[in-house]
């Protein structure tokens, strides 16, 4: 079958979990929150609790960029950075030299600009992991 065919379409998106009444159950239960942007739920009990006055906010980080914050001792940016590292980067390319790191990257169809950023690693130092290359290319990390 095509994906065009409805048959197809309505099936897959669809929960294979449930059946198609308890998805249509769980979908109504959760519209009045998703409508109204806040807990509908007529039990207080049931709510999430508040956020403690004086303490941080952990849903978004002052600047609003990064869900959760940023680590103590790292700015937005070496977040960013480590995270695009980590993400073209697997455990299964560590312990590597900075060349060869550079070539699992390139294998991983990372972009040029991570290529290029692990490039400026030494070839012949071994890394053992993503911190340990986001310490040498020169990005702070936690304290």
């Amino acid at each position: 079958m095509s994906e065009n065919d409805d048959v197809f379409a309505g099936t897959s998106a669809r929960s294979t979990k449930h059946s198609a009444r308890e998805d249509d159950e769980l979908k109504h239960e959760v519209e009045g929150m998703v409508r109204a942007g806040r807990s509908t739920h007529a039990e207080e009990w049931n709510d999430p609790e508040p956020v403690a006055e004086g303490e941080p906010d952990v849903d978004s980080s002052p600047a609003d960029t990064l869900v959760g914050g940023v680590p103590v001792g790292m700015s937005p940016d070496a977040v960013v950075a480590r995270a695009e590292l980590a993400r073209w980067l697997v455990r299964a390319d560590f312990p590597n030299t900075g060349a060869v790191l550079v070539e699992a990257a390139r294998d991983h169809r990372a972009p040029d600009a991570v290529a290029d950023e692990l490039s400026r690693l030494p070839a012949d130092e071994v890394y053992e992991r993503v911190g340990d290359v986001v310490r040498a290319l020169g990005y702070p990390t936690e304290t």
